[in-house]
């Protein structure tokens, strides 16, 4: 691993992103026109001693970032895909082919609208829903969950095989959503031709659950694009919210966010969240580490 290169690349990305770009403000007392390292490694999900050794090279405490780690620092410093590979080979680790799962590359034109969404939740989730990266009101609405690796990552994989997955909607709304989501994973998959990972996770999901292979065998297909979704929150009780989808130009990832109508108690709900934060939400199976990416945030949907 070429650990001085790595933190030479780094530090060069860092200079050249303005703060505005990536929603933080400028600033009275900014010495350079770049981020800080301690901005850097808030918006990857890193501690800033953790960073700080990465950029300057020395391999102090044995610094070997993830593939994980790498991607959340392509997303943070706005890598183009020929940045993000460089980057993986000065850190010598493999580059995810994928455009999905948690080391996926987000779409910069996606990340970029994201950016702007400050006052509405907002994420950003591939074809197969996993999330890749969310703003600070998603995670408030949503909660946190554990990282998931494989076919978990997906929440329509866990919406059918853990219960705890469909705590976010009240159970009169389960079979809406159901349908929706199946029919929402046979345009991926049929998109995706004889793609490996869909065909496993349809596989599986057809022996784990009846109401999936039920509902695989309709041939029913739909891009989801806008839902209206009641979402059970801790402390707010049911907020009714619109969701509407926004693809990118290959269908591979969409970035999603909510809002509602002015005047109305969703409407009014949204400005409590941002007061709320999110120190009052309850953790099922876990927490997501420190030095983890927003990449691992819940993929609740």
């Amino acid at each position: 691993m070429n650990l001085s290169e790595l933190g030479a690349f780094l530090r060069s990305r860092r200079d050249r992103i303005r703060p505005a770009e990536v929603g933080l403000p400028h600033g009275p007392r900014r010495r350079v026109p770049g981020l800080r390292r301690e901005e850097v490694a808030q918006l990857a999900g890193l501690s800033a001693d953790y960073y700080t050794e990465l950029e300057r090279g020395s391999g102090k405490n044995g610094v070997q970032p993830s593939a994980q780690t790498l991607a959340a620092l392509a997303r943070a410093l706005r890598l183009n895909g020929d940045e993000r590979d460089h980057l993986f080979h000065l850190a010598e680790r493999p580059i995810p082919r994928s455009a999905h799962g948690p080391s996926a590359h987000v779409q910069p034109a996606l990340l970029g609208l994201l950016d702007r969404l400050s006052t509405t939740p907002a994420r950003i989730i591939t074809d197969l829903h996993e999330t890749l990266v969310e703003n600070d009101l998603a995670l408030t609405l949503l909660g946190k969950s554990p990282a998931h690796r494989g076919p978990t990552a997906s929440f329509v994989y866990r919406w059918f095989t853990d219960p705890q997955a469909r705590e976010i909607y009240p159970p009169e709304d389960h079979p809406h959503h159901s349908r929706v989501f199946v029919a929402d994973l046979q345009a991926a998959a049929a998109r995706r031709g004889r793609d490996a990972e869909v065909t496993k996770m349809v596989a599986v999901l057809r022996r784990r659950s009846q109401e999936f292979a039920a509902l695989w065998d309709t041939h029913d297909v739909a891009v989801r694009r806008m839902d209206h979704k009641k979402i059970v929150h801790p402390t707010l009780g049911i907020i009714e919210l619109d969701c509407y989808n926004l693809l990118s130009e290959d269908g591979s990832q969409r970035l999603l966010w909510f809002t509602a109508p002015p005047g109305s108690p969703g409407a009014e709900q949204l400005e409590l969240l941002s007061v709320i934060g999110t120190q009052d939400l309850s953790v099922t199976g876990g927490t997501t580490p420190k030095g983890s990416s927003a990449a691992e945030s819940r993929s609740r949907h």
